[in-house]
């Protein structure tokens, strides 16, 4: 089971995106959050900054949308060059439709729940998607503490994929980091979003290396990779 590693540019310096973007060189995605300021307490960056990142990197983007009305925005960011776009479950009316409309559109959609909302209401949706989020931290702003109460909701989610078979992503997002990411690969994860882990290094791209072989050998003896 391969690991991704999908470092964060909100960690990353924003006058410098696309020398930041190469300097992760290696990662399987960019890692992009997008605050309004209404569903986050945070304002970051929009659909012009994707489109202009977007042809700065040959790495794909992956943009995590802590917006409101994301049923109306979503697409927007397929359309601005996004390989897969996130939208919280808290933030959609309609999120079948969002997720079969950003599909047909040609990225992959993806579903985030916060650390407070469980996964079990949305057993019927997962056919629906091609990764879910588990934040494991409040969406909203980089640097904070992995909140270890996640570990279990991680589990749960991994067991409803399997007892669905489906090849459904499993992100993880907030405080992943060398002393975390071993934990979360073990409890069911196998896309991980780092931010200052990577940008914080003295070299992001060894540093993306690096957590990839600990989940990698992580995920090796974890119970839920040998049954699949």
């Amino acid at each position: 089971m391969a690991a991704q590693i999908n470092p964060s540019i909100l960690s990353a310096d924003f006058a410098r995106l696309a020398d930041e973007a190469k300097a992760a060189e290696g990662a399987d995605w960019l890692h992009v959050d997008v605050m309004d300021n209404h569903f986050v307490p945070n304002l970051t960056l929009g659909v012009p900054v994707v489109e202009s990142l977007a042809r700065a990197t040959q790495t794909p983007l992956d943009c995590h949308l802590m917006i409101e009305d994301a049923d109306r925005w979503a697409p927007q960011y397929v359309e601005a060059g996004a390989g897969s776009v996130t939208f919280h479950v808290e933030a959609a009316a309609a999120p079948v439709r969002l997720a079969r409309e950003i599909r047909a559109k040609g990225a992959r959609a993806s579903m985030a729940l916060k650390p407070a909302t469980p996964i079990e209401p949305y057993e019927d949706l997962l056919a629906e998607l091609d990764m879910v989020l588990i934040m494991t931290v409040e969406p909203g702003f980089g640097g904070q503490a992995f909140l270890d109460i996640m570990l279990p909701k991680i589990r749960r989610t991994r067991e409803l994929i399997s007892k669905h078979g489906l090849e459904l992503w499993l992100q993880v997002d907030g405080g992943v980091s060398a002393s975390t990411v071993e934990r979360c690969a073990e409890a069911g994860a196998d896309v991980f979003v780092a931010g200052s882990a990577v940008y914080g290094a003295e070299d992001p791209a060894a540093a993306v290396r690096s957590l990839r072989a600990q989940a990698e050998a992580a995920t090796a003896t974890a119970a839920w990779a040998c049954a699949h």
